[in-house]
């Protein structure tokens, strides 16, 4: 039975990624990625608690003049906040200050404020600035009422403001939010109560026919099982034209895999192809958790890269964990921020580099 039961889910998620494969992009290309943004040097962690009841998480790294910006976020034990740090190298950051706080307002995201810059320059090797739309710069975030370590409900909603992001200010958000489990129009794989991590990218042609794209995280059930577990967790697609208003994109998830976690996207263009950055997590033929990528030519059908991993664990400070990407190239060298988390479950931001750069001297609170 157990046996009939894995054919069934392995033939239920061929039949879900035919979408992926329609427009593959060539083997020899996924190559020349994989070349181009691999990291083989760890430097080490760039971002520490100060404490061992916090935890960092989810980076997400923009420029603004010759300042580099990093959005996290920390877990304290009630839930998630937005925080914002500053480097003039990308290798030293100092905290700044929270973007979106806490609160016992009664909101449903009173608990829960875990933020993602949108509207990131995308072009690789490019100026990573962040643009606005409509006079305001736009964050999507996942939010909750809940307190405690990503209890759900867990909904997507936008955060907006009309100073730069670099400023450290408590962003506006909308009352409601624009995606969540409970919408008529959820999908199969997204019904469990939690969407997580989203990146919302400009489709300036139009590839999807409108303005905006969001990669979302979401978890939900199997098409060959019904089974309540955490480890179904995907990434899907939703369309927007004003930054308010979010309809799902396609019936089943962008990417994905037979089980675990899938999640976590971020794009770049490099030579006309678009790549997604991921992590995957306890998956069938791989341990642990680990930094992967995708690459498509219209935003839609995704051709996952089959070789090696692009981070995994290999040292103290990512023994438990080495997942979470946000990549970028600048002056030829390509830097990889990661979540990096010890067995004593501390949780930091890490950077791994495409050429030798040093070792970091800083390390967990022992």
């Amino acid at each position: 039975m157990r046996k009939i039961a894995a054919i069934i889910i392995l033939f239920a998620w061929a039949l879900t990624t035919n979408a992926q494969t329609a427009h593959p992009v060539s083997a020899e290309t996924m190559e020349k990625i994989y070349q181009e943004v691999k990291t083989p040097y760890k430097y080490g962690l760039v971002m520490v608690p100060g404490d061992k009841d916090h935890k960092m998480d989810c980076p997400t790294v923009f420029k603004k003049g010759k300042y580099w910006y990093m959005t996290y976020l920390i877990f304290s034990g009630r839930g998630y906040e937005t925080w914002l740090s500053k480097s003039k190298d990308l290798l030293h950051w100092e905290n700044q200050g929270k973007l979106m706080s806490f609160e016992d307002a009664g909101k449903w995201d009173d608990n829960q404020k875990a933020g993602y810059n949108a509207l990131i320059d995308t072009k690789w090797d490019g100026n990573y600035g962040v643009k606005s739309f409509n006079g305001k710069y736009w964050m999507s975030y996942f939010g909750g009422k809940e307190k405690g370590y990503e209890v759900e409900p867990l909904s997507i909603g936008m955060a907006f403001t009309s100073k730069h992001p670099s400023v450290v200010q408590e962003w506006s958000r909308l009352a409601k939010p624009v995606l969540s489990s409970s919408d008529a129009d959820v999908r199969w794989w997204e019904n469990r109560n939690k969407l997580f991590k989203s990146t919302v990218i400009e489709d300036q042609n139009r590839l999807t026919g409108h303005r905006f794209v969001m990669y979302y995280n979401a978890v939900g059930d199997s098409l060959a099982n019904n089974k309540k577990t955490r480890w179904y967790e995907r990434i899907g697609m939703a369309v927007s034209d004003d930054m308010l208003h979010w309809q799902r994109f396609n019936r089943n998830p962008a990417v994905h895999h037979p089980v675990g976690i899938t999640g976590d996207a971020v794009l770049q263009k490099i030579n006309g192809t678009w790549v997604m950055f991921y992590f995957g997590a306890f998956w069938q033929d791989r341990k642990g958790s680990f930094n992967r990528f995708a690459a498509s030519n219209d935003l839609v059908n995704w051709t996952d890269w089959t070789g090696d991993n692009l981070i995994e664990s290999s040292e103290k400070y990512d023994e438990l964990y080495a997942h979470k990407s946000f990549v970028l190239k600048y002056k030829g060298v390509v830097y990889h921020f990661y979540c990096a988390v010890n067995k004593q479950d501390q949780r930091g931001i890490a950077v791994a580099t495409s050429k030798d750069l040093g070792k970091s001297k800083v390390d967990f609170v022992q």
